[in-house]
């Protein structure tokens, strides 16, 4: 019985090297198109008080490092804070360039293995933030203060910002103009009940109740925002001066005292004619009669 016979499948070493090597080439691919793992910035917040501006964000990093940069909304971004251990970074020298521009951070996070990298490492981007609608106004200072009579005379110091104009560093209010208002809150040393006054300039000059002791303190307000629009109120102060009479009271206490004087005056005459007259009669009782 003849075997049957029919093609055979060859086996060759070529074969087998050519599927190893492809298997190679995919792992080492795989290898090279692996990333590290990188935590990226989350909670990104902006801080900022008179325009001192600082964006914070997390978490503290552990195997990488951050690099930020900031933009204008239609600008070119600017590196900064390089390569930084920490979780913040102060802009204010860029965003300070122009209050009511618009700014967006964006916070990158780099491998401590792999800083120096050709490609794009993974970033954040924070909220956009507009300094001038939404920097926090710094607590404000009572400069001076004077009551006089029926009128109390307030002032208030401006806060320096960090916005410089031909080398001269802006108060609020050169920034601000008339968009910064300030509340005065004020009431008797005496009392609790509050009363309040506002203005848009500098100074407060109000009537009082004359010789009433009173305390009060400011607050800064932009009324235009939507948001942030008042600072922390000040610290109190109270005004200290002794009681004083009235016009009238005074007037008063004149006349009584006069008709006082006047009662005593009177009196005094009296008791002593009344004491002369008792005197006489008595001198003339005494002397002898007259025999004829």
């Amino acid at each position: 019985m003849a075997t049957p016979t029919g093609p055979r499948v060859p086996c060759s070493e070529a074969a087998v090297a050519r599927a190893l090597l492809f298997g190679w080439v995919l792992v080492r691919v795989a290898g090279a198109t692996g990333t590290t793992d990188v935590v990226v910035a989350y909670n990104l917040t902006w801080k900022s008080t008179n325009f001192k501006t600082i964006l914070e964000w997390e978490p503290k990093p552990i195997n990488h490092v951050y690099t930020v940069q900031i933009s204008p909304r239609l600008g070119n971004w600017k590196n900064k804070c390089f390569y930084t251990t920490d979780t913040e970074c102060d802009v204010t020298d860029e965003i300070v360039k122009n209050v009511k521009e618009t700014y967006l951070v964006r916070v990158f996070s780099y491998p401590l293995d792999a800083i120096i990298s050709t490609g794009e490492p993974p970033f954040t981007n924070s909220p956009e933030f507009t300094p001038y609608l939404e920097t926090n106004l710094g607590q404000p200072t009572i400069r001076s203060f004077e009551q006089v009579g029926t009128k109390l005379n307030v002032t208030i110091q401006d806060a320096r910002t960090l916005v410089r104009v031909s080398g001269t560093f802006l108060s609020l209010r050169d920034v601000f103009g008339k968009d910064l208002n300030y509340i005065l809150y004020y009431w008797r040393a005496s009392s609790t009940g509050k009363k309040k006054a506002t203005t848009n300039t500098n100074e407060f000059l109000i009537d009082v109740d004359e010789g009433e002791n009173y305390c009060f303190n400011v607050q800064a307000v932009i009324p235009s925002r939507r948001a942030n629009q008042k600072s922390p109120e000040s610290p109190i102060e109270c005004t200290s001066q002794e009681k004083v009479l009235s016009t009238e009271m005074f007037f008063i206490i004149v006349a009584v005292m006069l008709v006082v004087i006047i009662f005593i005056i009177v009196l005094s005459v009296s008791l002593c004619k009344c004491r002369k007259a008792r005197a006489g009669r008595s001198g003339k009782e005494s002397l002898p009669l007259n025999v004829a």
